[in-house]
């Protein structure tokens, strides 16, 4: 018996329209993102990309803020170029940039996902999680945030 597109879509786990995932690849231990149905790809806030060739293949090094709205925390890495797009951003304009693969981990499973970098300083989320990224891995419940748990929060010092 042929199983029904709902029966496999039932079986696949839930997540946020934001979550915290992990970028072991990138040393990002983890970052919010916004998970977005509506952006075909994924995109890092990525910004000082450095291009330079290594064993004949073009890398490129980065440095990412993974702290929402902080320039405070800074990791620095290095991914090879997969290609380079054309993306039109949610105000329209087309812009070229460069598109790695790396690993992405939530929900305790990891796998591969093509992310463009950008500069997304003034974006909200300085990661976003396309659809490509999640389509038949997870379905996306838009009122929820966090089903794979938020992490603890620092104690703040106070100063006297």
């Amino acid at each position: 018996m042929k199983k029904r597109k709902a029966d496999t879509k039932a079986q696949l786990p839930v997540i946020g329209w934001r979550e915290w995932i992990g970028l072991p690849d990138l040393g990002i231990e983890r970052i919010k993102a916004k998970v977005d149905s509506g952006a075909r790809s994924s995109s890092l806030h990525a910004f000082d990309l450095h291009e330079f060739e290594r064993d004949g293949e073009q890398w490129i090094r980065f440095s990412v803020h993974p702290v929402q709205r902080s320039a405070t925390a800074v990791v620095v890495s290095e991914a090879k170029i997969l290609d380079y797009r054309s993306v039109r951003s949610s105000s329209g304009k087309a812009r070229v940039r460069p598109v790695i693969t790396t690993t992405v981990s939530l929900l305790g499973t990891s796998w591969p996902v093509e992310v463009t970098l950008a500069n997304r300083d003034r974006m909200g989320f300085r990661m976003l999680l396309g659809r490509e990224a999640f389509r038949g891995r997870f379905l996306v419940d838009a009122a929820t945030s966090y089903y794979g748990g938020k992490p603890e929060r620092k104690a703040k010092i106070r100063q006297p």
